[in-house]
C-alpha cells in the first residue's frame, strides 16, 4: 500500500505525463536497449520504430498514475498487457530493469522538475505497479498450455489470399491436450539470418479445431518500403517439414457466448481471429443471430473465402457482406447503423488505422463501450483513452 503523500505526488505528475509521456518512454527504451541489448530478443523493433510501443507504454504509465489509489480500475489493461508479456516470456526479473530505466528517463526528460520527492514517489509507485503485473502474469504462466517456447513442425502451408499464408503446425506431445479459445493468438520465435536478434511476433489462431494441427495466418508485411522481418521470413524461408518455436496461446480478445446478437467485423488480415470466432459460434450456438462484415482491398486480398461461406451456411445470419474498398464505399456510420442490431456484442479486429476508424464510428453511434471488443494488430494501449 502506498501512503497518501506518495499518492498525491504521483497524481500531481499527471499533467506532466500527459505532455511529456511519449518523450519519456522513447527515452526509456533508447537507454534500456543501450544498457541491455539482450532485451532486443524480446521487444518488437518495428513497433519501436513506428512509435506504437512508446505510445502504448506512455498510455499505461498515465493510466497507472491517474488510478494509483485504485489500480483495480485498470485491471483490464493489466490483464491485456499481461497476456502479451506471458506470450513473450517476460519474467519478474525484467521488471527491475524496466523500473530503473523508467526513473532515469523521467529525470532526463523532466530535468529539474523531477524533484527527489517525485523520483522517490515514482520508485515506490512503480514497485506496486510491477507487483500487480507480476502477480497477474504468474497466474497466466501457471495456466499456460505449455511453458517457454516449444518446437512445432510445419505440416501445411497454403495461401488463403494473395498475401496471407495459413500455417498448420504440429507437436504430438502438446496438441492432444490443447484447447484453443476463439480469438487467441500464438507467438512465433525465429532467428532470421540477417538479424542479430531473435524476432518474436504474435499471430492470431484461425480455428478452434486443432485436430489436423494448430493453424495461424501470416500476412506478408511491408512498412515504409521495408519488408517485415518475421512475416517475410515465414513466407519465404519456412517450409513444410521445418520447425518453428511457439509460446502457448494467449489473449483476452475472446468470444463470449450469450443469446445477444453477435457482430463480427474485420479488416484485412484482421479476419483471422474473427474467423475462429465464426467457427466457434456455428459449432456451439448456430442459432445465435449473427452479422458478418469483412472489409478488404479487393478479391485478391480476400482471405478464407471458402471457409467463411461454409461457416455462414450453418449460421443464423442477419446480414453478411464482404466490402471491397477499391470498388465501393468504405464502412460508414450509416452502414453500421443500418446493419448492426441495437443490443449486439461487437467484435472488431484489423490494423490500428482500421480500428481507430471503427471505434470512432461506434462511439458516434453511442454503442456502449462494454459491448465493443477489439484486438488491433499492434499494441492495444496505443488506442486506449485513459
Amino acid at each position: 500500500m502506498l501512503d497518501q503523500q506518495t499518492i498525491d505526488v504521483i497524481k500531481a505528475t499527471v499533467p506532466a505525463l500527459e505532455v511529456h509521456g511519449t518523450t519519456i518512454t522513447k527515452t526509456f527504451y533508447k537507454n534500456m536497449f543501450n544498457d541491455h541489448p539482450e532485451l532486443l530478443n524480446i521487444f518488437n523493433k518495428t513497433n519501436q520504430k513506428q512509435g506504437k510501443q512508446p505510445t502504448a507504454l506512455a498510455t499505461t504509465v498515465l493510466a497507472a498514475a491517474k488510478h494509483i489509489d485504485n489500480l483495480g480500475a485498470i485491471i483490464d489493461h493489466v490483464v491485456q498487457i499481461g497476456h502479451k508479456h506471458r506470450a513473450l516470456q517476460i519474467k519478474p526479473e525484467h521488471y527491475a530493469i524496466v523500473g530503473k530505466h523508467l526513473l532515469i528517463a523521467i529525470k532526463e526528460v523532466l530535468q529539474d522538475a523531477a524533484t527527489p520527492e517525485i523520483i522517490d514517489a515514482w520508485a515506490k509507485a512503480y514497485q506496486v505497479i510491477a507487483d500487480a503485473f507480476i502477480q497477474v502474469e504468474q497466474k497466466m504462466y501457471d495456466e499456460a498450455a505449455w511453458q517457454d517456447f516449444q518446437p512445432f513442425e510445419v505440416v501445411n502451408k497454403r495461401y488463403v489470399s494473395n498475401d496471407i499464408i495459413e500455417f498448420t503446425v504440429k507437436n504430438d506431445e502438446i496438441l492432444p491436450k490443447l484447447v484453443v479459445q476463439a480469438g487467441q493468438y500464438i507467438t512465433v520465435q525465429v532467428q532470421p539470418k540477417e538479424d542479430d536478434n531473435l524476432a518474436l511476433r504474435h499471430y492470431s489462431i484461425c480455428s478452434v479445431d486443432v485436430t489436423s494441427g494448430l493453424k495461424f495466418a501470416v500476412k506478408r508485411e511491408t512498412t515504409d518500403g521495408i519488408p517485415g522481418v518475421v512475416s517475410n521470413y515465414l513466407h519465404d524461408v519456412v517450409n513444410v517439414g521445418d520447425h518453428i518455436n511457439l509460446s502457448a496461446p494467449a489473449g483476452d480478445f475472446l468470444l463470449q457466448q450469450n443469446e445477444r446478437p453477435v457482430v463480427l467485423l474485420s479488416g484485412g488480415v484482421g479476419i483471422t481471429p474473427i474467423l475462429a470466432m465464426l467457427d466457434a459460434q456455428v459449432t456451439t450456438n448456430p442459432q445465435r443471430p449473427l452479422v458478418w462484415i469483412n472489409a478488404t482491398k479487393n478479391k485478391e486480398t480476400e482471405a478464407f473465402k471458402d471457409e467463411v461461406a461454409q461457416y455462414l451456411a450453418k449460421a443464423n445470419v442477419m446480414h453478411a457482406a464482404t466490402l471491397y474498398s477499391e470498388e465501393q464505399q468504405r464502412i460508414t456510420a450509416d452502414y453500421l447503423a443500418q446493419h448492426l442490431p441495437e443490443n449486439a456484442d461487437i467484435y472488431l479486429c484489423g490494423s490500428v488505422r482500421f480500428m481507430e476508424g471503427m471505434i470512432a464510428l461506434l462511439e458516434g453511434l453511442n454503442r456502449p463501450q462494454q459491448t465493443v471488443h477489439f484486438e488491433p494488430f499492434g499494441p492495444k494501449m496505443s488506442l486506449i483513452k485513459v
